[in-house]
């Protein structure tokens, strides 16, 4: 029951972020642009597929869908590099995680909690990784129907 919870909620963090930003990526767009990777005019479309992706992914781990968890750790791991490099940075602003009108912006403004925030959905991932080992738990693989013997190289 702990794993499925584990994996719901981090669903369910994916998925208000995702439709969060989403549903107004300007402003997402801005956040993206002070941190200064990548150029202001490609700020938007960033903004719009990653939180497209975070929506998708979000969906994936909720019914437990094989490469969903897979993505949203690297999400997440990025996401956790991006806010040391603003840290570093200097830059004392929202993260964006949760979209302009996210309560936590406004009380814990700042990296810093942002960054301890994703240790701990890490830490869950972490968690969702070794019970799948202990218990051999597979997810559901979308392909499983459309494969034929032969065709892949492990058969």
């Amino acid at each position: 029951w702990l794993y499925r919870l584990i994996r719901i909620a981090l669903s369910a963090i994916f998925l208000w972020s995702g439709i969060a930003k989403l549903s107004d990526p300007s402003s997402f767009a801005i956040i993206i642009e002070a941190y200064g990777l990548v150029p202001d005019s490609l700020s938007l479309p960033i903004a719009i597929l990653l939180s497209a992706a975070e929506i998708i992914a979000g969906v994936g781990l909720l019914f437990d869908i094989q490469g969903s968890l897979a993505a949203i750790s690297i999400m997440l791991v990025c996401f956790m590099a991006i806010l040391l490099y603003g840290m570093w940075l200097g830059l004392d602003s929202d993260c964006g995680c949760f979209g302009p009108n996210d309560p936590e912006s406004k009380s814990f403004h700042g990296l810093l909690s942002s960054l301890f925030r994703d240790s701990i959905l890490l830490a869950g991932i972490v968690y969702l990784y070794v019970y799948r080992c202990i218990h051999s738990v597979k997810p559901i693989n979308l392909l499983s129907p459309f494969k034929k013997k032969g065709d892949f190289a492990n058969e």
